[in-house]
């Protein structure tokens, strides 16, 4: 199932272009109950309702494939035959005419599936002549097949939320009447699956809404299909295995996963750089896979097998493919966060580099001596006043560290902590302090 021939299903669902020939459907309460089944002509319908119905139709067909839409496919007994497989096929082959095969399937899906609200469940039937098209994709004036299938779309139904509204016959304002109204559809699926621009009796195109809650008891107890993980439970079944395994810490095993899923990500990147300008066959993640990324990540012995062990019991036989255990937001985080550090060390870098610098214009503020300073021979002292400087200090090194500069009443000043003991002068005159 790809993408491709999704959308070109998808495409036909307007007005225009549609060819539905019937729609089906059957509203049950909380209770499990039947409240109303019908079954309309399709282009008998209104055009208001029409259009929601198509809306509804192309729900079914939206989202991500491998999370919202997946391929099930059914599993045979030793004569190669699957009883709900031959029941969805008489089903399609009657066109949805055949009142006694709608009911059964209504009873199935109400039986099985596991919704504690109202829901409307709709069936549609379609024949698709599906045209020929030549290998830059161009469109011939002649059918290749005819694509006849069934979609079937289970939709929320639940009252309005309360409000005010305007009643023009009494001309008020007033509590709106709260009525039952359908949603866009939680789960569907369509029948045959589209493979290959190409009916294939053997797959169904199922969709769900929240990918974290597929209704696996469908596929297998309605559907009669092995159930399937989407990439979300995938995905978070992987982390659970890995972050519970690592270590009881929280920060530790974050840090670890997330060395993981980095390497996850640059092996999925290599894979596309050795096989770009070809078809790609995205990397099935086989258990011997997954162990040589732990040792890359630096994962231990010891907690590799337990891994390994955890990996194969969660996904059996049905291996997930990479780039869906791939937590995209957490890579992007990541990232974000370490340009974070080393903005900060850079910051840190700058301030200390600026900081010596302070100090040294200091120190050159005060006198500009160093072994001068520690003479106290007139000689010396009277070079350094012969040069420009219109302040000129003589002090003892120990005092040296204590002179800063500071800017008092707005004026930059030279300070020079003196303790009671210690005696000082300027230019000769011990009266001036």
């Amino acid at each position: 199932m790809n993408k491709k021939d999704i959308l070109e299903l998808k495409r036909r669902y307007k007005k225009e272009a549609c060819t539905f020939t019937k729609l089906c459907g059957c509203y049950v309460n909380s209770e499990k109950e039947k409240l109303v089944e019908f079954k309309e002509t399709f282009f008998n319908i209104p055009d208001v309702e029409l259009h929601k119905y198509l809306d509804i139709s192309k729900k079914v067909l939206s989202g991500g494939v491998g999370n919202n839409l997946l391929e099930l496919n059914f599993p045979t007994d030793e004569n190669f035959e699957n009883d709900k497989q031959n029941f969805l096929m008489r089903l399609k082959g009657s066109a949805l005419k055949d009142d006694v095969l709608l009911r059964e399937f209504y009873d199935s899906i109400i039986v099985n599936f596991d919704y504690a609200e109202n829901y409307l469940i709709l069936v549609f039937h379609d024949v698709y002549d599906v045209m020929t098209k030549t290998s830059d994709n161009i469109k011939l004036d002649e059918s290749e097949e005819s694509y006849e299938y069934i979609m079937c779309a289970i939709c929320p139904v639940s009252k309005s939320k309360p409000g005010l509204g305007y009643f023009d016959t009494e001309q008020k304002i007033k509590a709106r009447i709260r009525d039952w109204v359908v949603g866009v559809p939680t789960i569907g699926f369509v029948y045959p699956g589209f493979i290959d621009r190409s009916s294939d009796v053997n797959a169904i195109m199922y969709y769900t809404k929240n990918a974290k809650d597929p209704h696996p008891e469908l596929m297998e107890n309605t559907l009669g299909c092995l159930s399937k993980q989407t990439s979300t439970i995938q995905k978070e079944t992987f982390q659970s295995i890995v972050k519970s395994t690592i270590s009881s810490d929280d920060e530790i095993s974050e840090k670890v996963f997330i060395d993981i899923q980095e390497n996850l990500n640059t092996m999925i990147e290599e894979h596309k750089e050795l096989y770009e300008g070809t078809t790609i066959t995205p990397i099935v993640l086989s258990k011997d896979k997954v162990k040589d990324l732990l040792i890359d990540s630096g994962v231990s012995e010891e907690a590799t097998k337990k891994i390994e062990e955890s990996y194969e019991m969660s996904f059996g036989e049905d291996l997930p493919l990479a780039e869906n255990l791939v937590d995209s937001k957490l890579i992007k985080a990541n990232a974000h966060k370490k340009k974070e550090e080393q903005l900060i060390k850079q910051v840190e870098s700058l301030e200390n580099k600026l900081e010596a610098v302070s100090n040294n214009t200091e120190v050159k503020d005060v006198v500009d001596i160093n072994d001068d300073v520690e003479s106290s021979d007139d000689e010396n002292f009277e070079e350094l006043n012969q040069k420009n400087y219109d302040v000129v200090l003589h002090v003892k090194p120990s005092i040296l560290s204590k002179i800063k500069t500071e800017v008092i009443d707005g004026q930059r000043c030279i300070v020079v902590p003196i303790n009671d003991d210690e005696q000082a002068t300027i230019n000769g005159m011990e009266d001036m302090l």
